[in-house]
């Protein structure tokens, strides 16, 4: 075992997932586009989830906390800090307070005292790793002036991408919440260890708000924010896999440790996923690169370059290169020869045995619920920790003491790689996440009721109560003269358990 990376006195206590019930069966939708469904779900997964009439990224957010606070007991006086990661946030003024009032609010109706006044609510945007940085937050909150209270962490996000894109079969919306605290009950975070890359690398991913024309002679450009993104294929695969390397090679660094030890004594690996196929990719790769470090190891990837029929010396090259991608990019290249040699070898090394035995093990548990949920961005990373924790729990999984390694990625370009320990009894708290109770009952939807939801319409006939308890129940229309609440959400609240809807127990059973 690795006996220092990973150990911490400071993480996660719990987790909570709150996801929208609308859902888009990716069978169903390859029908309606006569896409191939065999190809689609060995590459993308199973479905993905719409928000629904009323259901926002605040709303789902403040739904994750709520069930947080209540499966776990939190007294809301002792969290000194509410963070919200997202790439999804409306408002470009304020951050997690409008997730504090929605609460307060509803904390109130509950007969519970509403979160401390002195309570921080910082936003943290970062396309996908928004997240993982405000866990950073926290975690140094409850280390530093923060100590002796508590911190939560939400990450909550709606991935929407054109109909037609290559992007529309990637879409989900949810939101997941972190308790964070010293003396951890499920995970200890080593933020000394952690591994951090920024770079920026242009259009990878981006969603830019038009407006006025740079200079004389360019078009007009209406003012309006571009929910569907803008990126750019294979160049943004290559960039997550590099991100993902850079964050690994500088954990490696900050703790001493040869790339194959860690890849073999870690019991699990968790990544941003985009969609099913990427993180077994980017694993795959990392491995490779870990066969070149060591000289007694070189036979083996030369080993995996003659099965996949490729230039051994070429794999090496590529593998020892730091390409500036940004540049090859604006050059023409777009991504397409980056490390050309060296993912052709990956790609074959994913189907063979040595794969599966070393490699594609480490990524087992929580893969099928993943599959079910669809991209969640900033809550991708956390939703597949959760459930991981769950089906290892489930299954009987012993992990205490066992180290975990979870990388997260945003596209633009950064990563991060943090080490997690996973501490003794940790089966209770994971039997508090109610990850059942999230998924239930969703709602299947039909091509005509996808496309009004995609739009931002509500179909006829339709009928879903937002998940989590929490709602926009109208929009400000007011310009003055004494009261400005053009674009305000106004939120209502009903409490989950008055409602006759299947969700289930908060404990998994």
């Amino acid at each position: 075992m690795i006996e220092r990376l990973g150990s911490s006195p400071f993480g996660i206590s719990g987790f909570a997932l709150c996801v929208p019930r609308p859902r888009v069966q990716l069978a169903q939708w390859c029908r309606w586009t006569g896409r191939s469904w065999p190809a689609l779900q060995a590459r993308v997964g199973e479905s993905f989830r719409l928000c629904g009439p009323g259901e926002s990224i605040y709303t789902l957010a403040a739904g994750a906390v709520l069930r947080l606070i209540r499966a776990h007991d939190v007294d809301p006086r002792r969290v000194g800090l509410l963070a919200l990661g997202t790439e999804s946030s409306t408002d470009n003024s304020a951050g997690a307070v409008i997730l504090k009032g929605m609460l307060d609010e509803a904390l109130v109706r509950l007969g519970r005292p509403p979160l401390a006044r002195s309570c921080e609510v910082p936003e943290v945007k970062h396309a996908c790793l928004g997240g993982v940085y405000a866990l950073k937050a926290a975690l140094r909150y409850v280390a530093g002036d923060g100590r002796g209270r508590q911190a939560i962490v939400v990450a909550a996000d709606r991935a929407l991408y054109a109909r037609g894109s290559t992007g529309e079969e990637t879409q989900g919306a949810g939101a997941v919440a972190l308790l964070v605290e010293e003396a951890p009950r499920l995970l200890t975070v080593d933020l000394l260890r952690a591994g951090s890359v920024a770079q920026y690398r242009g259009p990878d991913f981006r969603k830019p708000l038009l407006g006025p024309p740079a200079a004389p002679g360019l078009p007009a450009l209406p003012r309006e924010n571009l929910e569907h993104p803008v990126f750019n294929g294979r160049y943004t695969t290559v960039c997550y896999i590099d991100g993902v390397r850079g964050a690994v090679e500088e954990l490696l660094a900050r703790s001493g440790l040869p790339a194959r030890r860690l890849y073999h004594e870690v019991a699990a690996v968790f990544m941003h996923r985009p969609y099913h196929r990427l993180p077994y990719n980017a694993l795959a790769a990392l491995y490779l690169w870990a066969l070149r470090e060591a000289p007694e190891h070189q036979e083996e990837l030369k080993s995996h370059c003659d099965a996949a029929e490729v230039d051994f010396g070429t794999v090496m090259a590529e593998l020892a290169s730091h390409p500036d991608l940004y540049a090859g990019f604006l050059a023409g290249q777009h991504g397409g020869e980056v490390y050309a040699a060296a993912m052709q070898v990956a790609r074959h090394f994913r189907t063979s045995a040595k794969f599966a035995e070393v490699v594609a093990g480490k990524m087992r548990l929580g893969v099928q619920t993943m599959r079910e949920l669809g991209n969640l961005y900033s809550a991708a990373l956390p939703a597949w920790i959760a459930a991981g924790l769950v089906e290892a729990r489930a299954e009987g999984v012993e992990l205490a003491g066992e180290l975990l390694l979870a990388i997260g990625y945003g596209s633009g370009d950064a990563a991060e790689a943090l080490p997690l320990r996973v501490v003794p009894g940790w089966q209770q708290a994971a039997g508090r996440i109610g990850l059942t109770a999230a998924l239930a009952a969703p709602l299947d939807l039909d091509a005509e009721q996808y496309a009004a939801l995609h739009a931002g319409g509500a179909p006829p006939g339709f009928a879903s109560e937002p998940a989590g308890g929490f709602a926009v129940a109208r929009v400000g229309t007011a310009a003055g003269p004494t009261v400005w609440d053009l674009g305000v959400d106004y939120h209502r609240f009903q409490d989950e358990g008055q409602r006759p809807d299947p969700t289930g127990s908060a404990v998994e059973g």
